[in-house]
């Protein structure tokens, strides 16, 4: 990469659905996402098992093609990674289509194998969440293929991609499934289907210690969605969620005792999905069975997110950033999105996590590891929101990580991280405070206790110019005394720690001294 910005246009051709992702790739290896489409173009249909793509399944694909490849000039896309999948792979007139894109829409479209497409999703998949030292399974049901990934926060131990699809099956079984309703003998030879295909596949996956469960693909979410409206009286949160596999399979008796026109009525159902769900449903359902998961965690992230991370990591100097832990990397990359001051943000967060440890060991606080954490991403997001306007960019700063898709973290998280930046000036989390509303009285003291930290980290660095190389609480006569290690001098620092004095008191029901 050089030292401009670069529009890059991703797309994945798959034989359910074409979809687009378009970021701008900025020197300092963050990214803004400039747009996200997706268009259901069924370009498998008919294929299986002719394994000859259709002229009006190509007509559709090539149109949308050609409009998302004006979308992505239209933006100065640099570059245009396209990639194809199951449905073009296994094509005999594979040439004939590739051709037609590339004279039709000015389209290089690249075929990728099974295990890289595995590949792919996985590091998609993978960087949205907080895997810690845990390993996974991950599932990916498309139109033509399933793929299967055991790995952890770095590393993939296991791929294979399976020819297994809700498009494949439905064709294939297409007169015991017709229009009605699905008998439980339809149902039972779909889920025969799935274990002669996997049998080879779930025994390689059984070697491996399998600590959670991810699915991806618009199939997985559909069928969350379902069970979320059906379950919880709400729709599934936009990053995912789970789904309990109890839950899945009442969802699928319930989607296969209606008609075809009936299973487009059922809430949530994506009803160009209703002809392919239960198919779809089928191979989960039988996997989660054969594999003992009792629940599976959504992700609505997938190969072309992996397409964009496996761009970033062609550059060596974005290498540290692959190595990073999900959340760290996705903070890092939102700040530096928002131009932020790096080394003033790393120096707050320094000294605040340094007060955090010593306020700990004197006994200040009970906050845990999870809660140290927190305040880590709070100081170095802290001032993102001059990215706006300095005056009052502690409410932009609210609102851009309040409403940023922060990857590997849970959706009750996100609100106190941004709780906590939000109060690192101007005001004191109370009750009556609406970037707190709706907190227990538990989580409120965190979030207070927190704040006052990153306060005084932030005057501590007041000038911007690292000044104050330590910092540390410490008792003296009963009280409780910051004391603080200064490289030069720091008399605007030491007046900026003693104005929050009074919000530590509130905090922790201690007077402090400025030493």
């Amino acid at each position: 990469m050089d030292n401009t910005a670069r529009v890059v246009a991703f797309m994945d051709v798959g034989t359910n659905s074409i979809r687009l992702l378009m970021v701008r790739v900025n020197p300092n290896h963050s990214y803004t996402v400039l747009t996200q489409q997706k268009e259901v173009v069924r370009l498998g249909s008919g294929e299986f098992p002719s394994r000859h793509l259709r002229r009006d399944a190509m007509d559709r694909a090539v149109l949308v093609c050609t409009k998302f490849a004006e979308m992505a000039r239209s933006n100065g896309a640099d570059d245009m990674i396209a990639v194809a999948t199951s449905a073009t792979r296994e094509a005999d007139n594979q040439a004939d289509f590739l051709l037609r894109l590339h004279n039709e829409a000015g389209l290089d479209l690249r075929v990728i194998s099974g295990l890289e497409e595995a590949r792919l999703i996985y590091l998609g998949v993978s960087r949205g969440m907080n895997l810690g030292d845990k390993q996974a399974v991950f599932i990916d049901i498309g139109g033509g293929s399933t793929e299967l990934i055991v790995g952890d926060a770095k590393h993939h131990q296991y791929l294979d991609s399976l020819k297994l699809g809700s498009i494949r099956l439905a064709a294939e079984f297409s007169r015991a499934l017709g229009t009605g309703k699905i008998n439980l003998a339809a149902y039972g030879q779909l889920q025969q289907a799935v274990r002669n295909a996997s049998a080879v596949t779930l025994a390689h996956v059984r070697k491996f210690r399998i600590d959670g469960a991810f699915a991806s693909s618009g199939t997985a979410m559909n069928l969350a969605e379902i069970a979320s409206r059906q379950f919880h009286g709400h729709s599934l949160d936009r990053q995912g969620g789970t789904l309990a596999h109890a839950h899945l399979k009442a969802v699928l008796r319930r989607l296969c005792d209606a008609t075809l026109a009936q299973r487009r009525k059922v809430p949530g159902i994506n009803p160009e999905r209703a002809d392919i769900i239960v198919p779809g449903g089928a191979i989960l359902d039988t996997l989660m069975d054969d594999l003992g998961l009792a629940q599976i965690t959504i992700s609505d992230r997938a190969m072309r997110d992996g397409l964009l991370e496996n761009y970033l990591a062609r550059s060596d100097s974005t290498h540290w950033l692959d190595r990073m832990p999900t959340r760290e990397r996705s903070v890092i990359l939102l700040g530096r999105a928002c131009g932020f001051d790096e080394p003033h943000a790393r120096k707050v967060t320094e000294l605040a996590l340094q007060l955090f440890d010593s306020a700990a060991r004197l006994g200040l606080h009970k906050l845990d590891a999870t809660q140290r954490e927190w305040l880590l991403y709070a100081g170095w997001l802290h001032d993102i929101g001059t990215f706006l306007s300095f005056v009052n960019h502690q409410d932009h700063t609210y609102y851009i990580t309040r409403n940023s898709e922060l990857l590997g973290f849970d959706q009750t998280e996100i609100p106190i991280i941004a709780a906590v930046a939000r109060f690192h000036r101007k005001g004191f989390p109370g009750p009556g405070k609406p970037e707190v509303a709706g907190f227990s009285k538990t989580t409120l003291k965190v979030v207070r206790q927190l704040c006052v930290l990153l306060r005084l980290g932030e005057a501590l660095d007041r000038s911007h110019a690292g000044l104050v190389d330590a910092a540390q609480f410490t008792t003296r006569n009963g009280s409780i005394r910051l004391k603080i290690t200064p490289r030069a001098d720091a008399t605007l620092e030491r007046w900026g720690a003693q104005n929050n004095a009074k919000f530590f008191e509130k905090a922790f029901g201690k007077p402090l001294v400025v030493g």
